[in-house]
Parts: structure tokens; sequence; C-alpha cells
């Protein structure tokens, strides 16, 4: 029997999630919740999801438990309900429909246990033109107009990874979601269905530049904008070794601050001059050109120029406030980002690492009382 995480960790222990395996926000909003202590069982198929990825290196599956069921078999489904009877929170990221297909949808759960929260996560939502149409990350940030938001104004538009569609607009909603409609179920002893879309989200994180636009106080232009890049002081900036430098002292003792240790502060006394703003982005970055990260990085330690250097994947976790903080952790020989954010009543922890499909099948028949779920000895 494989040993899972730990029970008892995190604001959720006692809270039961169903994840439906599948690719992208889905896995990541249930290893939110896995990570916030809650018991959760993702249902792999067999043949894995097709991505590829080597399930021990999988971070997105840690702290969970898998079993193993093919949901175009005969008990595959009621393997499922008899596992949504005992759960809190359903999540599925399949297209709208497949899933009432499966046998699976929300009118079968909720018949089985009328307090499920059932999470639906799909990049167009559930309804719409676009509803039924194949889609990716980046498909989703193009039509809210995020991504033009991105990247130089005289260049296309920068894919941020696929950090601000699938993850930001998509599982956090998505844990926002559940979360909220746990608590109504809890008050009220009623489930439902929360519909997370991806650009619902997408759209949603930039609220604040939408009421900048209509203020007139941004311009629906890239790169032009004191957010976006088009400020000099609000941005990247070459070193000397091929490195580079972030750059953010938008409050005016900041800059100061900045300009000083620079080098530039005589030569531009009035940085809002946006007739000037070319001009100084070229003295600044002529000023980073000269010294390499490391000898600019030590000219801003410890003050309040908000410059940092801008580190690689790998050497993040090495930063000296990232490790004095342990933003990073290792387990099962795997570094990465330790669970977000952090209780002071019930810690958090990386409990268990990636679930292997099928490796827990028969703890949680046992923990879940579901007899069914129990391999055939004959097997």
């Amino acid at each position: 029997m494989a040993k899972g995480p730990r029970p008892g960790h995190g604001p959720l222990t006692g809270v039961r999630v169903v994840e439906l395996a599948g690719i992208g926000p889905g896995p990541f909003a249930a290893m939110l919740l896995a990570d916030l202590g809650a018991d959760v069982v993702r249902v792999d198929r067999p043949g894995g999801a097709g991505l590829g990825i080597d399930p021990a290196s999988d971070l997105t599956n840690r702290n969970k438990r898998s079993v193993l069921l093919d949901l175009k078999s005969d008990e595959g489904p009621a393997r499922v309900l008899d596992l949504v009877e005992r759960a809190d929170i359903l999540i599925e990221g399949y297209r709208p429909g497949v899933a009432e297909r499966l046998g699976v949808g929300p009118e079968a759960c909720l018949a089985r246990n009328p307090k499920l929260v059932y999470g639906r996560m799909t990049g167009w939502g559930q309804d719409g033109p676009l509803a039924e149409r194949a889609g990716h990350d980046i498909a989703y940030l193009a039509l809210t107009g995020t991504l033009s938001m991105i990247g130089k104004p005289d260049e296309p538009p920068v894919v941020p990874a696929n950090l601000l569609g699938d993850y930001a607009g998509g599982s956090l909603y998505l844990v926002i979601g559940v979360l909220a409609a746990l608590q109504h179920a809890r008050a009220h002893g009623e489930g439902q269905v929360v519909d997370a879309a991806i650009v619902d989200g997408a759209a949603h994180l930039a609220t604040m530049i939408h009421g900048m636009l209509a203020a007139g106080s941004w311009q629906d232009r890239r790169g032009t904008n004191l957010l976006d890049g088009g400020c000099p002081f609000y941005g990247t900036y070459a070193t000397s070794d091929g490195g580079h430098m972030a750059v953010g002292p938008l409050e005016e003792k900041f800059y100061t601050e900045f300009a000083c240790l620079l080098g530039i502060a005589d030569a531009f006394p009035d940085r809002w001059d946006l007739a000037r703003w070319d001009e100084l982005r070229a003295a600044v970055t002529e000023r980073f050109s000269t010294r390499t990260r490391a000898e600019w990085t030590e000219v801003f330690d410890g003050t309040d120029a908000c410059v940092a250097p801008v580190l690689s994947l790998t050497e993040a976790p090495h930063h000296p406030h990232l490790a004095a903080r342990s933003t990073f952790v290792e387990h099962s020989g795997l570094t990465q980002p330790a669970p977000a954010p952090r209780f002071s009543a019930t810690p958090v922890s990386v409990r268990g690492g990636p679930a292997l499909p099928g490796a827990d099948t028969a703890a949680v028949a046992a923990d879940w009382d579901v007899p069914g779920l129990r391999p055939d000895p004959h097997d």
C-alpha cells in the first residue's frame, strides 16, 4: 500500500475533494486545495493525461492521493459517484457536456450528494459561442485584451508562459469559487455548480487597468503606460554580463534614492516630463550596461530604491531572503515552491510527493469507505 500525504495539516483539514484528472489549471487548483490541507483524491485514467510528463516529477499532484478508474468502463462512473457521496468538492476540466456523457456531470453528482460543490474549469466557460471550441491559455488571454498589454509597442505581444491565464485567471478563480460555495453549502446545506472560465478570470484581473482606461490615465497601446514597460523607471535593464535588473521606484522618495545610486540624479530633475522619457530610458540603459548584475545588486542592496536582480528559476531558491523564508522547499528529491499563503494556527506544508496514478486506491477505499474501489485480490 502506498503511503500518501499525512492528514491533519492546514486550514482545509477534513475537506474531501475529488479531482477528475486533467491538465493545466484543474490539477493546479486541486494542488492548492491539497496544500491547504484538503484530502484530495485524484481519479486518474488508464494511460495518463497525454502530456508525457513523468508522474514522479509532476509537482501539481503533490499532497494528493490517486485512484485509477476508467470512466468509460461500466463500473467507472459508479465508483466516482461513490466517492462523490463522501466528498465536499469535485473538480473537473472537461469540455462542456463531456462529464455529463460520462455519467458524472452535475445532475448525477448533486443527486447523489446535494451538498456537493461541483467545480468546472474551462477556458471559454460552460456557454457562449466558443464554449465547444478547443483552446489554450494564449487564446483566452488574446480575446480578453490581457495579452495585448504585454510587450514592447513595436513588437508582437509577449507570451507570459501559462501563468496569467491557466493559473491566475483559471486555477485561482476556481479555488476562490469552490471555497465560497463550500461556505454556502455548509451554512445552508445547498451545493451548487461553479463555472470557472479562464476568459472571465483573465478579464477580471485587469479591472484596475479598465478603470485607468476609463479615467484617461491608460492608453490602449502596450508599452506606453506606467505599469507596462512604457515608463523608464518601471521595467528591466540589461547589465554588462548579460543579466538584468528590475526597476520600479514609482514613489518620489524611492525614485530619488534610485536616481542617486544610479548616478543620474542631476541629469533628469523632472521624471514626469513624458517628452523626455526616451532620453531618460537611454540614460538608465547606459548606466546599467556599465556593471555586472552582481555589482548592481550590491549597489542597491539594503536600500529602498526598489531595484532587484532578475533571477532564473534555478537561482531563485538560493536567494538569501527566499531561503530565510523557506519560500522553496525540497521534498522527495524535488526543489519546489512551498505552499502559500501561510497560516499562524494551521500551518501548511508539502506532506507528500507527486501522487502516482492508482498508487493509493486501497488506502482511499478504506479511508473513504468505498468498498468498490478495493483492488480485486485475484487481479
